[in-house]
């Protein structure tokens, strides 16, 4: 299993190049899209050729292109998770307050975030731990309200094979029914409350079953349900 340090930890590559180019499917032309910390950000290599999307930043670069190549990484050039990045034509930068007015104006088309936790309502809780040391909450709380719609792209369960999908979040939220879609390296997932989770998609290989002992709520089976193409 291929695995790349990062940060000090241990990162699946194989999990998160499923749930990234899953997640890539649901761009389109003309999106506004702004790629929150951690895997979320790599959807930045996997925008469709000659697809017109682009990508937000909050602190203030609206025009993201993909990740550098090793050797022509530009350190002004980063974005918020302060990874270096690069620009496409026609790159904007600006102040972070005018980023977050973008945000808080309801300009955002798409917000792709991780998660620690997420219930079948489709509350969210991705920015602490209590007890745990944090620099702040950063940008979700504000994305969550603001963005037209919120697709939250993580691994199916934690490192110990606990479900992150729950009936009821029990970490602080950082919204209240935000969630429109979970992407996970096991399947493709609605969030349509007060109905509940419907799984639409599961990866190659992978059964409704095993996709549901991961998971803590009850999940709906589409009728149309299909394998994920990526």
């Amino acid at each position: 299993m291929a695995t790349l340090s990062r940060l000090g930890k241990q990162v699946d590559v194989s999990k998160r190049e499923r749930i990234v180019k899953r997640v890539a499917q649901e761009l389109r032309d003309g999106y506004y899209v702004n790629l929150g910390i951690g895997t979320p950000t790599l959807v930045a290599n996997y925008v469709p050729a000659g697809m017109d999307v682009v990508l937000q930043s909050e602190n203030g670069m609206l025009g993201i292109g993909p990740y550098p190549l090793e050797g022509q990484e530009d350190p002004d050039l980063i974005n918020a998770g302060k990874e270096t990045v690069t620009e496409i034509p026609g790159t904007a930068y600006f102040s972070s307050a005018d980023s977050f007015a973008m945000i808080r104006g309801a300009h955002v088309d798409l917000s792709v975030l991780g998660a620690m936790e997420v219930d079948e309502e489709g509350n969210l809780a991705n920015w602490t731990i209590p007890g745990k040391m944090v620099k702040g909450m950063g940008g979700a709380m504000d994305l969550v309200a603001g963005a037209r719609r919120v697709i939250i792209a993580m691994e199916h369960s934690t490192r110990d094979g606990q479900p992150k999908i729950l009936k009821k979040c029990t970490l602080p939220l950082t919204g209240v029914r935000v969630v429109d879609t979970i992407v996970t390296e096991l399947a493709y997932i609605r969030v349509t409350p007060p109905r509940g989770l419907i799984l639409e998609e599961v990866a190659p290989g992978v059964t409704p079953d095993e996709v549901q002992r991961l998971t803590e709520p009850k999940l709906i089976i589409s009728p149309s349900l299909k394998e994920m193409s990526c």
